[in-house]
């Protein structure tokens, strides 16, 4: 698919009483005072139908939220309408209100009550009968799977669990239409594929309309119907085998040579002029052609490389559809920041172990990173991995076992362990009222940076990561991928040893994920230690090795291609790793075919 020529925006077919949401002309500006105002969306229009899922994509600031939330009717439209079940979106709010499923990104749920206090507090408000709410609270528990948790306090569930209680307090007045805004961001692909469940259940049985936004493609891909937005306006609408036919022949796979990476392929690729994108999938380098670019030069180019044709996803045909000026970020040369045997252990734990109280949320974990490694850290909502990434950011003391940390004994020598290290927690942590400027000189200086030093690591840090334009603008008001640039530079201004990414790309674009993974890797190809948690599976292909885990212990350990092949089947012979996952977390996997953990060396630890 080309830029030149996208899908034209069309209305879903059916009756127009099955039309639930009718979008009509919509604009909405935002008025600024000492910023330039913000058109978030432009003449917008497009229908939502009955028994559908409606999918919303597109970059952030597209306009995603602000369409929900004028949906929801909590905005007021500048110029156009919309119209929910017949209602004005800006005169019938509160009928629509009590008509309508809302979940926003971040839904409230009040953290000291329990589970079915939640409930019944949403019952409460939302005026549902109390004899319907037995039968109404029991269904929901059953959907959701949280019947054996009612009195749970909701602080106390782990992520995806309170995605499911959200969505069950949105479910309880029985809405014509749900509105569901990104539902499944930092969630692991277990609980995203029990919310869809629920979703899909819905539609199917209800018969409700659904307008939903979501950062992952892969969902858009099952959706009836997608809508893509960019920079607020419709680029194009249609199904996903619409946005994906015009792709044919522009997909490739390829596998490494011997004795390379696909990370390296990976690097060389991103950013050529006849390549819209570039990815990992399951050990190849995934390359998206642009129309009319030569295949032959290409693969003379990767010499012994071997070069499939592939099917196109959804996820292709939109990077081949959002122009280009929106992404690619270019790679830094390598200069080996931290130049060392790429086989010296950095980080080591033996029987790393964290009590709270009497419960043991990590048990005598023993692993190890190796100098230059992008090493994944990951498993389910509630697994006990933050628990581990804290302990090895110093920011959690461990209860026992052994911790080192670039040469250093974290139970022992923390702060000098720490000046070794970066950390970019997966929640904004920076200073919001202080500038992009003074943040970066504030942590430079709390770095032990100063004078000429701080000053060349400053302008390091505007250049590499793009930020010289938001230098005197607030770090609170930035857009979320560049507060997400503003933090990993903040991270590394000290040019430290090892590099700890918590949920880096948590609620991020597409583009800004990329993005992010090609620094990653070039950091890792200069020499810096990479270890990394993340909910999106396809980004663990980019780790080097990865350890999954589960109730506080070693669930599967080993390289991304170790990993699928523990959930390789005569009926998914090439799983993926959302398979893996899934399968492992699941219980379906044979343990003792797992890979284990590398042997602990007493005399490796300092």
């Amino acid at each position: 698919m080309s830029n030149s020529s996208p899908i034209a925006p069309h209305h879903a077919e059916g009756a127009k009483a099955d039309i639930v949401l009718m979008v009509e002309a919509l604009s909405k500006c935002f008025p600024g005072k000492k910023t330039p105002e913000i058109q978030a969306l432009d003449n917008v229009s497009f229908t939502v139908s009955r028994n559908q899922v409606t999918g919303l994509v597109g970059a952030d600031g597209a306009g995603k939220t602000t369409l929900i939330r004028i949906a929801a009717g909590l905005l007021v439209p500048t110029s156009g309408s919309v119209t929910v079940l017949g209602l004005d979106s800006a005169t019938d709010t509160l009928e629509i209100q009590s008509r309508v499923g809302y979940m926003p990104q971040k839904f409230g749920l009040y953290q000291d009550l329990t589970v079915a206090e939640n409930m019944t507090l949403y019952a409460d408000l939302q005026g549902v009968p109390s004899k319907e709410r037995t039968d109404k609270f029991r269904r929901l528990l059953q959907m959701t799977d949280l019947g054996a948790y009612t009195g749970r306090r909701a602080g106390a569930l782990s992520g995806g669990m309170k995605q499911k209680l959200g969505l069950a307090c949105a479910l309880i007045k029985s809405p014509e239409i749900l509105l569901l805004d990104e539902p499944t961001v930092g969630v692991d692909p277990v609980s995203r594929r029990e919310l869809w469940k629920i979703v899909n259940e819905l539609v199917e049985k209800d018969g409700i309309g659904v307008l939903v936004s979501t950062a992952y493609l892969d969902e858009a891909e099952k959706c009836d119907q997608v809508v893509v937005l960019h920079e607020g306006k419709v680029l194009a609408e249609g199904t996903p085998k619409e946005f994906m036919r015009p792709m044919a022949g522009q997909v490739l796979l390829i596998d490494a040579s011997p004795g390379k990476k696909a990370r390296n392929i990976y690097t060389r690729l991103s950013g050529m002029d006849d390549i819209v994108d570039v990815t990992i999938r399951s050990g190849r380098v995934r390359t998206v052609l642009a129309e009319n670019a030569d295949k032959n030069a290409l693969a003379e180019s990767l010499g012994a490389a071997t070069i499939h044709q592939a099917n196109p996803t959804f996820e292709d045909a939109f990077m081949a559809l959002i122009p280009r000026s929106a992404q690619h970020h270019q790679p830094s040369p390598s200069t080996f920041l931290h130049p060392g045997h790429d086989q010296e252990e950095i980080v080591r734990t033996h029987e790393l172990q964290k009590m709270f109280g009497t419960f043991e949320a990590v048990k005598k974990l023993s692993f190890s990173v190796k100098r230059g490694e992008i090493f994944g850290l990951l498993g389910p909502n509630g697994a006990g991995k933050s628990t581990t990434f804290r302990m090895l950011c110093g920011l959690l003391p461990a209860s026992a076992g052994e911790i080192s940390v670039a040469g250093h004994d974290l139970r022992r020598a923390r702060a000098k362990a720490r000046a070794r290290l970066g950390y970019m927690a997966q929640q904004f942590s920076l200073y919001g009222q202080l500038t992009t400027r003074e943040n970066l000189s504030f942590f430079g200086k709390a770095y032990g940076l100063s004078g000429k030093l701080l000053k060349t690591r400053m302008e390091w840090a505007f250049d590499e990561f793009s930020l010289a334009r938001w230098a005197n603008r607030p770090a609170g008001g930035l857009p979320g991928g560049n507060k997400q640039r503003l933090a990993m530079a903040v991270a590394l201004l000290h040019e430290p040893d090892i590099l700890f990414l918590d949920e880096p790309t948590s609620g991020v674009d597409p583009f800004a994920r990329r993005e992010f993974w090609l620094r990653i890797n070039t950091f890792a190809e200069q020499g810096t230690t990479v270890v990394v948690t993340t909910h999106f599976m396809e980004e663990a292909e980019y780790c080097d090795r990865m350890l999954i885990m589960s109730q506080g212990d070693t669930l599967a350990f080993g390289t991304p291609a170790e990993i699928r092949e523990l959930a390789k089947t005569s009926g998914n012979p090439q799983p993926t790793m959302d398979d893996a996952f899934i399968a492992l977390a699941e219980g379906k996997v044979n343990m003792a075919q797992s890979a284990p953990a590398p042997p602990y060396r007493e005399d490796t630890l300092p």
